[in-house]
């Protein structure tokens, strides 16, 4: 009499453990540490690199233009044009136009 009716027990589990499934999928997918968001953190991780290699090469101009301008080895040519920049000289035998 029994076997006519069927038991709620195993729907109700296969129903959650298939919600639950469903959930870690979308979880692994989209979610704080999913496919998606490995991905645009790589993407950052690469612009980031290439932002830090402009700036190292940025870095190392300076430095050769600080080092020409030590008191151990001084550039003339540097000196005179930061001198031009920096204080607005001009040589004599020189004609500036506007």
């Amino acid at each position: 009499m029994n076997s006519a009716r069927p038991s709620l027990g195993p729907l109700i589990f296969f129903s959650l453990a298939f919600c639950v499934s469903l959930y870690f999928t979308f979880a692994a997918v989209q979610g704080d540490f999913g496919v998606f968001r490995r991905a645009e953190i790589e993407s950052d991780a690469r612009a980031l690199a290439d932002e830090l290699a402009l700036l190292q090469a940025e870095v190392a101009v300076m430095e050769n233009l600080t080092h020409r301008l030590s008191d151990t080895w001084l550039d003339l040519d540097l000196l005179d044009q930061q001198a031009r920049d920096v204080l607005g000289l001009i040589r004599q035998d020189e004609i500036v136009v506007q």
